[in-house]
């Protein structure tokens, strides 16, 4: 009963979609499918303004801990807590007394303030500080037609263009260049493109977002054509988009899901055509010849880790209609 009202909102929401959208007929847009040769869409879809902006992170926002970053402590009272370490991969260190304590994510005034509560069980007066050494969580992985692709890393969140002149692109970019974009994704589940041309030739600089730890910038050939896979599968990112390259395909190269995805659906994304479809797993892993839909420049499918998964915030960066959607749809299956 759920299942059949839910249904039909979503068709309900998605037939009004496509006609705020303009398109003509009072049924939703149909994918392409079967193999048959993919397209280069003429139209790339990049970031709006206001995408950009709701990206960025805040210029005076605050440094916190993350996994390597290295740390000392200092006690005035108590030499036996005095120690240099590395933060671990569970974003722990190791203090006297108290065993292993989580520091990632928190700022150094909170860890330290933290550590100082907890002892305060077995000293008087522990008096430590905290400072960090090395900021090595700080990072940003840049790769793709770049001079030093790789993990670069620095002391303040970098700006996109900050990560592009360390990666050596800059000298690249003038009125003959054919740089033209790159895709920023922020782990499983978000991913923007930014129109490189506008920003470093053009001089649009809303596009020279601020980067959070962890990002990834990926920027193409200029003959490049891309999808892109995200969420639950074993390796997300971009994938070179290649004659009769069709979902399962994709799905494929990006590893495939992994066990935390869930079991029913994933969905396709053609921001180009402003077109959003479910495919059902099993019935596709089946090979239903209906749903291995011929892929096309700049698709992306994402794969969910369960049915009540936050999968319209995702689709929020990439289309707000389609995030309107998405939240709606979240919000009857709770």
């Amino acid at each position: 009963m759920i299942t059949s009202f839910r249904q039909g909102i979503v068709g309900l929401l998605l037939t009004s979609l496509f006609l705020m959208s303009g398109c003509a007929s009072n049924e939703p847009a149909i994918l392409e499918t079967g193999m048959v040769k993919s397209n280069k869409v003429k139209n790339f879809v990049y970031a709006t303004p206001d995408v950009l902006a709701g990206f960025e992170v805040p210029e005076n926002a605050p440094f916190r801990i993350g996994t390597g970053d290295k740390v000392s402590m200092k006690s005035l009272t108590r030499d036996e807590l005095t120690s240099t370490q590395v933060v671990g991969p569970d974003g722990k260190i190791s203090v006297p007394l108290l065993g292993p304590i989580k520091l990632a994510a928190q700022t150094r005034e909170e860890a330290e303030a933290n550590i100082n509560k907890a002892l305060a069980r077995f000293y008087k007066f522990p008096a430590l500080q905290l400072t960090i050494d090395e900021y090595n969580s700080n990072r940003v992985i840049i790769l793709g037609r770049v001079e030093n692709p790789g993990v670069l890393k620095f002391e303040n969140p970098p700006t996109l263009i900050e990560a592009l002149a360390r990666a050596g692109t800059l000298p690249l970019m003038d009125k003959q260049a054919t740089l033209t974009r790159c895709a920023i994704f922020r782990g499983r589940n978000a991913i923007i493109w930014v129109d490189l041309k506008r920003v470093l030739v053009g001089g649009d600089l809303r596009g020279n977002i601020r980067l959070k730890p962890d990002d990834l910038i990926y920027i193409p050939d200029s003959d490049d054509t891309l999808v892109y896979v995200l969420g639950e599968v074993n390796k997300p990112g971009a994938y070179r988009l290649t004659p009769d390259m069709a979902f399962l395909d994709a799905l494929a190269q990006a590893g495939g899901p992994t066990h935390e995805a869930a079991g029913s659906s994933m969905t396709l994304f053609r921001g180009s055509e402003a077109i959003l479809q479910n495919i059902p797993f099993k019935p596709l892993v089946q090979r239903d010849p209906t749903l291995n839909v011929a892929l096309q420049e700049g698709d992306v499918i994402y794969v969910p880790r369960s049915i009540t998964s936050s999968v319209g915030a995702f689709f929020q960066q990439l289309a707000p209609a389609v995030g309107m959607f998405l939240l709606i749809d979240n919000a009857i299956t709770k």
